[in-house]
C-alpha cells in the first residue's frame, strides 16, 4: 500500500471503462501538461503551484539571496572566500542536530533535548578520549551512541507511556545539561588533542583543487542519476514525472552552484572536510526520507497517526526510531561543535543552539505541522542563520540585535509555513 498519495495511481474500482477513465485523468492532470506546452507549461505549473501554497524552497533562496546582498553591501569582505568557508564550517555542527530536527519536526513533534545531548557527546569523547586515554574511534563511536540511546529513552517515553514529546524532551534538556555537568567535573573544560580525529573534523582542509571539483562533479552526477531513474519508475507506475529538459535544467543549476562553491573554497585552504562529511549526510538520509519504506512511515504518520496505524505501520517503533535518529545527530552535532572550539566545556549545548538547531529546520523548509520537509532544508536553514550571525559580527552588531533578527526571520518563516497550509487547504492539496 503506497502512503505517498501525490504519487499513487488512480484506482479503477466502480469505473466501467478503466482506459477511458485513465486518459481522463492524464488529460486533466496539470502536471502531465507540461511536457507538452513547453516553456507555457512550465509558466501555468509555476503560477498553478504558487497558488496551491506550493512554495517549496523558493522563499528561503531568495532570502538567502537578499541576505548575502545586504551584507556584501555593507562590507566587501562578506562574500570573500575566507568568510564564505569559515561559514560552511562553522554551519556544520548545527546543521548536524537540524537534521535530526527535521525528522521529528515530520512527525508534527519537537524535540527540545539536542542541546543539551549535543553537550554530552563532546564531554563523553573528551573524558573517554583526553582523561582516560581510550582509542579515538571508540571514544567517537560510544558518545555518538550515548545521544542515540539517550534519543531511544525519551522516544520510548513518548512513544509507549504517553507523555507528550514537549514535556519529555524539555525534562531530558535539564537531565542530560546536569549530566554533561557531571562528566566534565569540577574543571569544567577538557582541551582536546589538536591533532585528534575530532579536532580535524573542522580543522582539515583538503588542499589538492582536484577534491572539490571532483566532490561537485559527484553531488551534480548523483542528483541526476537520482532524478532521472526517480522520473523512470513514476512513468512506469503511470503517474505525473519531471520531463527530461526539467530534469536537465536542474541538474545544471545544481552544477553551477556547486562549481562556484568549489571555486570560493580552491581560493583558500580547500575543501573542508566538514563540508564533505555534512553534504554525505544530507545525500543519505534524504535518500532513506524518500526512497525507503521508513521514509514513507515517518511521512505517514506526520500526516495522521490514526490512518498510519491503519495501513499496519508500527506508530509506536517509527516513533521511537526518530527520536533515536534526533539524539544521534545531536551527538555528531556536538562532536562537530567541540571540534570547532578544541575543547569540551560547561558552556557546550547551551545559549542560543537549541533555536538555532529548530530555526534552521523550519527556516529551511521544514513544516511545524508534520508531514512536509526534507534534510535538504537543514542545510538552507542554518545556512541563512549562520550567514546572518557572520554578516551582524562584521559589522560589529552584539549578540541581542543578532537574537532579535534571527527571531524575526523564524516568526516570518512560520508565518509562511501557517499560510501555506491554509492555502493548500484552500486548494484541496492538504
Amino acid at each position: 500500500m503506497s502512503i505517498d498519495k501525490t504519487s499513487t495511481p488512480p484506482e479503477d474500482h466502480a469505473v466501467e471503462n478503466p482506459e477511458a477513465a485513465r486518459g481522463a485523468d492524464v488529460a486533466v492532470d496539470p502536471r502531465l501538461l507540461v511536457r507538452e506546452q513547453g516553456l507555457a507549461g512550465y509558466v501555468t505549473e509555476f503560477k498553478r503551484k504558487m497558488k496551491a501554497g506550493d512554495l517549496g524552497s523558493i522563499p528561503v533562496v531568495l532570502g538567502l539571496a537578499i541576505i548575502w546582498i545586504i551584507f556584501q553591501s555593507l562590507n566587501s569582505n562578506f562574500l570573500t572566500a575566507g568568510n564564505l568557508s569559515d561559514i560552511s564550517v562553522a554551519m556544520v555542527g548545527t546543521g548536524m542536530i537540524a537534521v535530526g530536527i527535521v525528522f521529528v519536526l515530520l512527525l508534527g513533534e519537537i524535540d527540545l533535548s539536542v542541546g543539551s545531548l549535543s553537550g554530552v557527546a563532546g564531554a563523553t569523547f573528551a573524558v573517554l578520549n583526553v582523561t582516560h586515554g581510550m582509542n579515538e574511534i571508540l571514544a567517537l563511536v560510544l558518545s555518538i551512541l550515548t545521544g542515540t540511546v539517550a534519543g531511544a529513552l525519551q522516544g520510548f517515553f513518548f512513544a509507549k507511556i504517553g507523555v507528550p514529546a514537549f514535556a519529555v524532551t524539555l525534562a531530558g534538556l535539564l537531565f542530560w545539561n546536569g549530566l554533561m555537568l557531571k562528566i566534565l567535573g569540577d574543571n569544567g573544560t577538557i582541551n582536546l588533542n589538536d591533532n585528534g580525529l575530532v579536532a580535524k573534523l573542522t580543522s582539515y582542509y583538503f588542499s589538492n583543487v582536484a577534491a572539490a571539483y571532483g566532490l561537485a562533479i559527484a553531488v551534480t552526477v548523483l542528483f541526476f542519476v537520482s532524478s532521472y531513474f526517480g522520473n523512470k519508475r513514476r512513468e512506469a507506475a503511470g503517474v505525473p514525472s519531471r520531463p527530461l529538459s526539467e530534469t536537465v535544467l536542474r541538474t545544471v543549476l545544481l552544477g553551477v552552484v556547486a562549481f562556484a562553491a568549489a571555486v570560493v573554497f580552491n581560493q583558500y585552504k580547500g575543501l573542508p572536510l566538514a563540508v564533505v562529511v555534512f553534504i554525505a549526510v544530507l545525500f543519505i538520509t534524504d535518500f532513506v526520507l524518500r526512497r525507503t519504506g521508513y521514509g514513507r512511515k515517518v511521512f505517514a504518520l506526520g500526516g495522521s497517526v490514526e490512518a498510519s496505524r491503519r495501513a499496519g505501520i508500527n506508530v509506536d517503533m517509527v516513533r521511537i526510531s526518530v527520536f533515536a535518529i534526533s539524539g544521534t545527530f545531536a551527538a555528531i552535532g556536538g562532536l562537530f561543535i567541540a571540534s570547532k572550539i578544541a575543547s569540551a566545556n560547561q558552556g557546550a549545548g547551551g545559549g542560543d543552539l537549541l533555536m538555532n538547531a529548530i530555526a534552521a529546520a523550519v527556516i529551511g523548509g521544514t513544516s511545524l505541522f508534520g508531514g512536509r520537509g526534507r534534510t535538504w532544508n537543514a542545510l538552507l536553514g542554518v545556512l541563512v542563520i549562520v550567514s546572518i550571525q557572520y554578516g551582524l559580527a562584521l559589522q560589529g552588531i552584539a549578540s541581542p540585535v543578532q537574537y532579535m533578527i534571527t527571531g524575526g526571520v523564524l516568526l516570518a518563516t512560520v508565518v509562511i509555513d501557517a499560510v501555506t497550509r491554509k492555502t493548500q487547504k484552500t486548494a484541496g492539496r492538504a
